[in-house]
């Protein structure tokens, strides 16, 4: 999830702290380990939104959905959800109705059961959300082939741009991407055994295909230049996937079936590929 706020410097300290831990299990948007994917994201105040933007229904739905994303990344269906929620004394009663009924509506919407989780007393309002799925077959980062063709769902750039209105005092309109999110499931769903890897575009499409290609050892031809205004938008949650380029009609069909506007933007090179964007992580 992208950090938007923290002040940016060049050593990337959270992939030096992830990088701590040794295990095969992390490194996609979710844990797969004997048919089920754990998937975990924090929400903060402050950190990935303030309260002046958003009402707690809109954040509570945002948290719900950007948490949601993971899972549906790694082709899987999110079955319960677990819910530790920081509150100020401050909060109202009026809030915290709100806030529940963000939380329970996307829920319903996915066939998401709440299982739990923790509430304490804060200082700011502070979200995290552990979802639980299962799937079948699990869509990971690694599986990119030399020749594969790259593709994003959706239109970006209009996150960011949204972001830098809130920054100047502007109003959100109620549609606006930047809180309210349209996740690529059926997109997914029916394009998985086509697919040789996929992840949702969090922290923006420049800095997650950094990550993409990282893993699998590859670098890429772009098609055209992608301005910094589209590659460097986070918070998008559309997402990037890669495919044999044999399966480039059958995408593009099952792109159209499920009404999913999608870009093909580069194939796969062994060159290597830098980053134009800045870190938004601390």
């Amino acid at each position: 999830m992208v950090n938007i706020y923290l002040k940016e410097i060049n050593l990337n300290l959270e992939d030096y702290f992830i990088a701590q831990f040794n295990d095969k299990k992390i490194g996609d948007d979710g844990a797969f380990i004997d048919g089920v994917v754990y998937s975990k994201d924090a929400f903060f105040e402050n950190v990935h939104f303030k309260t002046k933007w958003m009402n707690h229904y809109e954040i509570a739905k945002k948290a719900m959905l950007s948490n949601i994303s993971d899972a549906i990344a790694m082709n899987a269906k999110p079955i319960y959800a677990l819910l530790s929620v920081a509150m100020p004394k401050t909060i109202t009663k009026q809030e915290m109705v709100e806030l529940a009924n963000g939380f329970k509506d996307i829920a319903k919407k996915y066939n998401i059961l709440i299982i739990g989780g923790d509430t304490i007393s804060n200082t700011k309002l502070d979200i995290t959300i552990t979802i639980i799925s299962k799937t079948l077959k699990p869509l990971y980062r690694k599986g990119v082939h030399l020749n594969d063709l790259f593709a994003y769902t959706g239109k970006l750039g209009q996150s960011k741009k949204d972001l830098m209105g809130l920054c100047n005092g502007a109003k959100l309109h109620k549609k606006s991407k930047f809180i309210d999110i349209k996740l690529r499931d059926k997109f997914i769903l029916n394009s998985t055994r086509y697919l040789s890897s996929g992840m949702d575009i969090s922290d923006g499409l420049f800095s997650d295909l950094d990550k993409l290609l990282l893993i699998n050892k590859i670098g890429i031809d772009f098609f055209e230049s992608i301005p910094k205004k589209i590659g460097c938008s986070g918070e998008e949650y559309e997402m990037l996937v890669s495919f044999n380029k044999r399966n480039r009609k059958t995408i593009i069909r099952r792109a159209k079936q499920s009404r999913t506007n999608l870009t093909i933007f580069g194939t796969a090179k062994r060159n290597k590929y830098i980053n134009r964007c800045k870190a938004h992580h601390f």
